[in-house]
């Protein structure tokens, strides 16, 4: 998705299928938003950088594993989330967009 803003990205998940174009960290995003944790988990798992590590910590902490969240976080490098999930789905969301 070149040149695509976040109102962009939160529109495209009212869509039965995710947009072909979409790169991974998006998509893994993209499966949570749509309820899909199974899915957004395995997406992620295979995203092997600080990005996906930083999605799969928030699965893990959506989920309610702080302590897998927690080592997910460190291997992002970012500190452990403790605001909304919606927050920080949507913080994500926004750098893996820039």
């Amino acid at each position: 998705m070149s040149d695509v803003t976040l109102a962009d990205f939160k529109r495209s998940i009212a869509g039965k299928t995710p947009p072909p174009e979409l790169p991974a960290t998006l998509l893994a995003l993209w499966h949570d938003a749509r309820g899909d944790w199974t899915a957004a988990h395995e997406t992620a798992q295979n995203i092997e950088n600080a990005d996906g590590a930083w999605i799969h910590a928030y699965l893990h902490r959506k989920e309610g594993d702080l302590g897998n969240a927690s080592y997910w976080y460190r291997r992002a490098g970012k500190p452990d989330a403790h605001d909304a999930l919606d927050a920080e789905w949507e913080r994500i969301a926004t750098a893996m967009i820039r």
